[in-house]
């Protein structure tokens, strides 16, 4: 199972929100400075999240995510306000292995459609929800429709990865919430990532018998940066050994 460590970047800062809220912000300094740190501890693969993109609906931060791909020798993927074809091409041109759609996929499946067909598994995409309801735009608005019902959408279209984030964990260190990631990893027969709430080294503990379930891996946040959860132990627990 892959632990992705996650750098939400705001302003050109690191930073984590509390439920997504943008008005409960801790900033943590500078996002290649980060990305190098969690390297250094053993991250394969970092989780980049452009908030402020999320909001303008078009990636706003490409600038601090092309130093982060400079520092590292691992790949990154990158989500938030992803929303056409060319924003599409352009992140990937700029050296991201994976490009995560988010509310475009509740809005145009068509678009995702396209998008596999070009790329393949480098494009994923990202269902936020909130009591099993996909929220979009930032988590500001509800999606109207269920988690579940996206999730078989997407597979039909091509989608071979999805991270799934409970909003309502996301930031709190309350726990990843096990059985709604595994539930939809089974039903949506795709590859799941686990997000939201991940504290401590029983979050990943509980995930790694799922993981033949079809969880390939859980993005971790907040309790890193705290240090309720060191990553490379993370790490090595969740590689078996």
């Amino acid at each position: 199972m892959i632990i992705f460590p996650a750098i939400d970047i705001r302003g050109g800062k690191a930073v984590r929100l509390y439920k997504g809220d943008f008005a409960r912000e801790t900033v943590f300094g500078e996002p290649e400075e980060m990305a190098a740190k969690w390297e250094s501890l053993g991250g394969q693969y970092l989780h980049l999240v452009d908030l402020d993109g999320a909001r303008a609906g078009k990636s706003m931060n490409l600038d601090v995510v092309k130093r982060i791909i400079d520092r590292v020798n691992i790949p990154v993927e990158l989500g938030g306000g992803i929303r056409t074809m060319d924003n599409i091409d352009e992140v990937l041109s700029s050296g991201v292995q994976r490009v995560i759609l988010g509310s475009v996929a509740a809005k145009n499946p068509a678009l995702v459609q396209r998008a596999c067909a070009k790329y393949g598994d480098r494009i994923v995409v990202g269902i936020d929800a909130k009591d099993g309801i996909v929220a979009v735009e930032g988590w500001e608005v509800s999606g109207n429709v269920e988690v579940g019902i996206l999730a078989k959408q997407m597979a039909q279209v091509g989608v071979k990865t999805i991270i799934y984030t409970d909003i309502s964990r996301d930031g709190t260190l309350e726990g990843v919430n096990v059985d709604a990631t595994a539930q939809l990893a089974r039903h949506s027969g795709v590859k799941v990532v686990a997000s939201g709430g991940v504290k401590s080294i029983d979050d990943i503990k509980a995930l790694l018998p799922y993981e033949k379930s079809g969880i390939e891996g859980v993005i971790v946040g907040k309790s890193i940066y705290t240090g309720t959860l060191n990553l490379a132990e993370a790490i090595r627990v969740a590689a078996g050994e």
